[in-house]
Parts: C-alpha cells; sequence; structure tokens
C-alpha cells in the first residue's frame, strides 16, 4: 500500500503506499493549457467552475487538479487516486474531491467526485486487502469506511477497545487517536500495549508495533517495539539527538527513526535485525544540511528488500545501496517532487504546485520507477 501525503495545508505522507500502470492527472492539460487567462474557456475560469459546482463531475476534478495528491494500493494490484481542488486566492471557500479507481490493467473501474471546503482535512486512503480504507480524521475513527476494488462502500466496525496487533494488521492513523485496520474482520481500533507517552508510531507486515517514547525529563527518548502486546525491546536515542518529531518507519525487520536536533534532520537511527543492534547514520553520502525543512517536510520510506529511501518535498531525495542502510546515492528524478512514497521496490514521485494554482508546473503528474529510480516514466489514463 502507498500513501502520498502533503503536510501542513497539504498534510500528507501516502503510509505505509505500486506497481500496476496509472494514469496523470496531467493529461487534463490538453484542455485546460491555455493558463489564467480568466476567459470563459480559460484554465482560471473552469477550475472555479468546478469547485462552485455543488455536483462535480469527477473528470473536470480531475482536469482542474492537474497531478493527484495520494495514491493507495490495493492487494490485487488495484489503485485509488485522489485529488482535491482547492480555492487558489484563500484557504477558505469551496473546494472539491475526487476519487478513481484503476484496475491492475491500468483502466478506470470506478469514480467519485463531491463538493466541498477548502478547510476541510484532505481525504486520504490506505490500501488494504480487497479495497481501501478512508483515513479518519479528527478526534475519534468517524468517516472511516471500505471502497472494494470495484468501487462499493462498505462499513467497518470502529472500537475504542485496544486490540492486540496481529500479521496483516495497518496503521491506518498515527496520532490522535492511533489507530489500526485489521482487514480480516474489518475492524479499526486502537493497537494495545502501546506506551502512553509514545509520539510516533509504525506497524510492520507481522504485526509488531513500534513507537518513539518521549520523556519529559532528562531521560533520552527510546525507541520500544512490541508484539501481541508485550514490549520485545526498546533502544535509547543518541541523547544529541533526542528532539521530538520525524518520522518512524518499519518493514521486514528493518526499522529507522529520523534523528533531529533543533527541529533539523541530522541523521537516522537504523536496526535491520528486528532490534538486535542499532547503528546511526550521521553521513552514508546525504548532506543532512540540504535538508532544510526540518521533519515537517522530510520524507523516509522502506522498501521491501530493506533499502531506506531519505528526502525532502520539493527537493532531493536519496536512496540506499543495499539493505545495511549505511551508503546512499542521490536519485535522479525528471521533474520537482512534491510527495513521494514506496510500494514494495517501486518508486513513485508527484509533481505538482506547493500551493493551489490555476497553472500547471513543469512535468506535474505521477511519475513511476520500478528499478530503484534509474528510469522513470509518466503514465496516462486509460479508459
Amino acid at each position: 500500500m502507498v500513501w502520498l501525503k502533503r503536510r501542513g495545508t497539504w498534510t500528507l505522507r501516502l503510509v505505509t503506499a505500486v506497481s500496476a500502470v496509472v494514469a496523470v492527472a496531467a493529461c487534463g492539460a490538453a484542455g485546460m493549457d491555455d493558463g489564467g487567462s480568466g476567459d470563459s474557456g480559460g484554465r482560471e475560469a473552469k477550475y472555479k467552475r468546478v469547485i462552485e459546482d455543488p455536483h462535480p463531475q469527477p473528470a473536470d476534478v480531475l482536469e482542474a487538479a492537474g497531478a493527484p495528491t495520494g495514491v493507495a494500493r490495493a492487494d490485487d494490484g488495484s489503485l485509488l487516486l485522489s485529488y482535491d481542488v482547492l480555492n487558489v486566492e484563500d484557504d477558505e471557500g469551496p473546494a472539491a474531491f475526487a476519487w478513481r479507481i484503476v484496475g491492475p490493467d491500468g483502466r478506470t473501474v470506478a469514480e467519485h467526485a463531491e463538493h466541498g471546503n477548502a478547510e476541510a482535512t484532505r481525504t486520504a486512503f490506505k490500501g488494504v486487502s480487497g479495497g481501501f480504507v478512508r483515513v479518519p480524521s479528527g478526534e475519534g475513527a468517524d468517516g472511516a469506511y471500505l471502497l472494494d476494488v470495484g468501487g462499493k462502500r462498505h462499513k467497518v466496525a470502529v472500537t475504542d477497545t485496544p486490540m492486540r496487533t496481529r500479521p496483516g494488521d495497518i496503521l491506518l492513523a498515527e496520532l490522535e487517536p492511533t489507530l489500526v485496520y485489521r482487514p480480516a474482520t474489518r475492524t479499526v481500533a486502537p493497537p494495545a500495549g502501546v506506551p502512553d507517552d509514545a509520539i510516533l508510531h509504525a506497524v510492520d507486515e507481522r504485526g509488531t508495533v513500534w513507537s518513539l517514547e518521549q520523556f519529559l525529563t532528562d531521560e533520552p527518548n527510546r525507541v520500544v517495539w512490541q508484539r501481541d502486546g508485550r514490549t520485545l525491546g526498546s533502544r535509547a536515542v543518541p541523547k544529541a539527538y533526542s528532539d521530538a518529531g520525524g518520522i518512524l518507519v518499519a518493514k521486514g525487520g528493518t526499522a529507522a527513526l529520523s534523528l533531529t536536533r533543533s527541529e533539523d534532520v541530522r541523521g537516522l537511527l537504523v536496526t535491520t535485525d528486528d532490534g538486535g543492534h542499532w547503528q546511526t547514520v550521521l553521513d552514508g553520502g546525504i548532506p543532512w544540511k540540504a535538508l532544510k525543512g526540518g521533519s515537517v517536510s522530510l520524507v523516509l520510506e522502506l522498501l521491501t528488500d530493506g533499502r531506506l529511501l531519505v528526502g525532502e518535498e520539493g527537493g532531493r531525495y536519496w536512496l540506499a545501496d543495499d539493505r545495511t542502510n549505511r551508503a546512499f546515492h542521490e536519485l535522479k528524478t525528471p521533474a520537482r517532487f512534491t510527495s513521494f512514497a514506496v510500494d514494495g521496490t517501486t518508486l513513485y514521485g508527484i509533481a505538482d504546485a506547493t500551493t493551489s494554482t490555476y497553472g500547471l508546473v513543469k512535468g506535474e503528474g505521477l511519475w513511476i520507477s520500478h528499478d530503484g529510480g534509474r528510469a522513470w516514466k509518466q503514465h496516462k489514463q486509460r479508459r
């Protein structure tokens, strides 16, 4: 599964995050490429009509958006692409949202669009067995539901009773509150046994919950990992890099925590053997001082072969040479990616404007690499 995410106004980082042919909304530029002239046939006029339409059409929302804001992959290879169109002049006012499900053959299976408000939390999905789960927003699990790969909506069971995580469980929401989804029973619940003072979470495919436990005393923060409600171990974070925040990822025996100092990202704390041994990566070919956005814009993803990908939204990206994650090389990207995610060993980058705009940026759309970033291809939607 993959979930692409922008933070702040466009919060989105597409999870725990795809190997099918997908579309790029940039193909919509064909009908809206005459800039923001403001005339009835111009892109600006069409854009405004879309966000003011009480019942927008999915194709119109995709065309106005220019690029997806999120991508999720189901276990059969189907993809859900989500799109947001916001008010350009103000962070308030009307907006439009749409999703489109693309089958493994790249053809559209189902789509939906709706009118909304620019101040509302962006709708996001995570790919699961049999479809896509809507990520709840707000204080609870309200709003969670399942879309199957055909686009049919199903209810999910929501409970406040913590459940012990099992293999196959998926971290659905990291904070406020922390929630996991169990595909076998279509249940959303908080995980059992998580420390009360934990501020970051990750759940791997074996059901292990990894957390960053933050202390308000001089004691250093600790990474704690648990399974079936039982603590398996913990590791202290180097005290010089114990600032709050960051990203925690885990998969296939590898776990990594971004290390921060004065809100700046300065390295990684990594284990490749289920927490048996840890290494602090403060170099490895990554010029950490070049990551100027701090944890807010940090991208930290984990491939299924154990390699880590590190970068910054709208900036540069580095991929580990092998699963030891001691040395990294910089990726060459075909466009400036504002969002980045991984599914398996496939890389996904979205090129888009950082704020809402009537125009399109160079290379706008979704780009995919199946060979570790050596070659990228921009795919177009098949009807």
